[in-house]
């Protein structure tokens, strides 16, 4: 049997050397590529929106301090209590419910959250003492650590790896880190409109609404093998936690050099050495350490720790500087940080672009080290004010930090199964929250420490506040460096085991 020239050969290779027609090759099949949907994007609305809110409560009621002392008679040196109630769980718990998302239903937990934060809002709302406003704000940080960690989880299940989940991801990073921004313009905005209160019920009508349309869009996730809850990794990885944000917020009072502070310090880098050594002996734990030793996992939170508390450090920083050396009242400070909030609305959809050109430890590194520049330029703010600089300053550190969250996101839950989304999820929450609490007792400290100093050789308020804002800048940027060199040199591919 012969073969014509157009005749393509079925039962065996072409002969070496032998022209094939370009016609008869088939094109290759791609398929075509998947998008968002309306329902897609209904699932991602609500998954992002509860994470904003439970991320806006974190600050909202920092510039409403002073009128929740006078409304319900707090002592000056208790209103701090106010934040860490909220710090303290939502930080302590995100490990274990993360898990418990795991095993039992990551939509059921979520559910609860959401349930929970509406409640406790109300009632922190309807609160006339101390006592109970600070019990609403317990039950806002529990109800914080069971959406953050699940409603990043729900996304990174929700959506395949790759550009679905890298846009879905940064709409999600820019909103989580917005909301604590959000929270410092909408606190000055309310509390100076309205009242205090309503910092508070304003998460009731949405919380209702998130948990109808959860219940109606969203399906449960969970994984498939069969687990125990891992109860020591619970208790060790918690009372770590717990301890360590004690420790650091109660510095902010009482001085590093404190007894409690140091002992809180010591007890919780003991309970978390021995996390680690549960974890790798248990037959189901809380984290598995093929997660916790990832390259990527490790530093990719370190890279989030530090932008979070770098960021947030910014933000205490200029309200001082506004309040001492500018004399604005809250509404006005809180406008003043719109610059800061509209960079990283910006940002945050763009980013995945960069991702995807850089890689997420390149954009990472580049994140951090935009960051830094945006807070060096307010090295150059004087006793005189400087408006047009502050705007421009923390814009620009904003945009860097929103490339950094969005980035060390990806790379933090990139690479893994959805058997381990749960785990890289709740550290990579972790690492937020923790941030966004440590960051101001650390570089607060430093920044008052001088201002109190010089404030006693009878230097004027506004040269010793000066004075100690560029010291907490300085140390700012010395953290932010630490986070571009690691970026760089350990992030630069990531590992894709599972």
């Amino acid at each position: 049997m012969s073969l014509s020239p157009d005749t393509v050969r079925t039962d065996g290779p072409a002969p070496a050397g032998a022209p094939v027609p370009a016609a008869s090759v088939p094109a290759p099949h791609e398929p075509p590529p998947e998008r968002m949907g309306t329902r897609r994007w209904c699932i991602l609305a609500v998954l992002c929106a509860a994470q904003f809110m439970a991320a806006l409560d974190f600050s909202i009621v920092s510039v409403a301090l002073p009128t929740i002392g006078d409304d319900l008679g707090f002592q000056l040196s208790h209103l701090q209590w106010v934040i860490t109630a909220f710090a303290l769980p939502s930080g302590g718990f995100l490990l274990l419910f993360s898990r418990a998302g795991d095993l039992y239903g990551r939509r059921t937990w979520f559910l609860i959250g959401l349930a929970l934060f509406t409640v406790t809002s109300l009632a922190g709302g309807l609160a006339q003492d101390p006592l109970p406003l600070l019990a609403a704000r317990v039950g806002q940080g529990l109800a914080t650590a069971m959406i953050v960690p699940t409603g990043m989880a729900l996304i990174t299940t929700s959506f395949p790896e790759g550009p679905l989940r890298n846009k879905a991801l940064g709409i999600n990073g820019a909103l989580l880190s917005l909301g604590f921004t959000a929270g410092v313009i909408l606190g000055g905005v309310i509390t100076e409109s309205l009242n205090w209160r309503w910092t508070m019920f304003i998460n009731v009508p949405f919380g209702i609404v998130a948990v109808i349309v959860t219940l109606l869009l969203v399906a449960e996730s969970r994984n498939a093998e069969k687990g125990t809850l891992d109860v020591p990794g619970a208790v060790t990885v918690s009372g770590g936690l717990l301890a360590v944000i004690h420790g650091v917020t109660t510095a902010d009072r009482s001085g590093w050099a404190d007894p409690v502070v140091l002992g809180s310090l010591a007890a919780g880098a003991a309970l978390l050495a021995v996390f680690v050594r549960v974890e790798s002996r248990s037959a189901s734990p809380l984290v598995p350490l093929r997660v916790l030793t990832r390259r990527t996992v490790g530093w990719g939170n370190f890279a989030g720790l530090v932008t979070f508390s770098m960021i947030t450090s910014v933000v205490f920083l200029m309200t001082m500087y506004m309040h001492q050396v500018m004399a604005y009242n809250p509404l006005q400070i809180g406008l003043c940080f719109a610059a800061l909030g509209g960079a990283m609305i910006v940002a945050g959809p763009l980013v995945p672009r960069l991702v995807r050109t850089w890689g997420p430890g390149g954009t990472l590194a580049a994140g951090l080290l935009v960051q830094t520049a945006g807070t060096l330029l307010l090295l150059l703010l004087g006793t005189e004010g400087g408006l047009a600089l502050l705007l421009v300053g923390t814009g620009v550190a904003g945009w860097g930090h929103m490339m950094a969250v969005v980035s060390y996101t990806i790379a933090a839950t990139s690479g893994l199964s959805n058997a381990l989304q749960g785990a890289a999820s709740g550290l990579a929450t972790t690492a937020q929250l923790v941030g966004l609490t440590i960051g101001t007792p650390v570089v607060g400290a430093i920044a008052t420490g001088r201002i109190a100093a010089l404030e006693a050789t009878s230097v004027g308020v506004k040269e010793a506040t000066v004075s100690g804002v560029h010291l907490g800048i300085a140390a700012v940027a010395v953290f932010l460096v630490a986070g571009v060199l690691t970026s760089a040199l350990l992030l630069r591919g990531p590992r894709t085991t599972r």
